[in-house]
């Protein structure tokens, strides 16, 4: 049995109920790529991210040895506010529980 492990991100309290969703720059839909719940936004993926480097991680990129290539997704938010477009990025997704 496949256990889906599912993410969240929560929304800041000014961005209205209308907005736009998107996970490394490709637009998300509702209903379909993450759904609202609450004050909420919940994928039922895993939205990847790369954590903390090591020291030797650091030491290795710094010496030009290797590189950092692990995944890491963003999540932003595009919205109107005082009608303005503006755009929430950066936001850190949370295992859903």
């Amino acid at each position: 049995m496949e256990v889906v492990s599912r993410s969240r991100v929560d929304l800041p309290e000014y961005v209205p109920p209308d907005f736009e969703v998107y996970v490394g720059g490709v637009r998300q839909h509702p209903g379909v790529d993450y759904e609202v719940v609450g004050r909420s936004v919940v994928f039922p993926r895993s939205i990847a991210q790369e954590g903390k480097l090591g020291f030797w991680r650091w030491a290795f990129m710094w010496l030009g040895i290797a590189g950092s290539y692990r995944k890491h997704e963003t999540v932003d938010l595009v919205y109107v506010a005082a009608g303005k477009r503006a755009v929430e990025t950066g936001l850190v997704p949370r295992p859903y529980d």
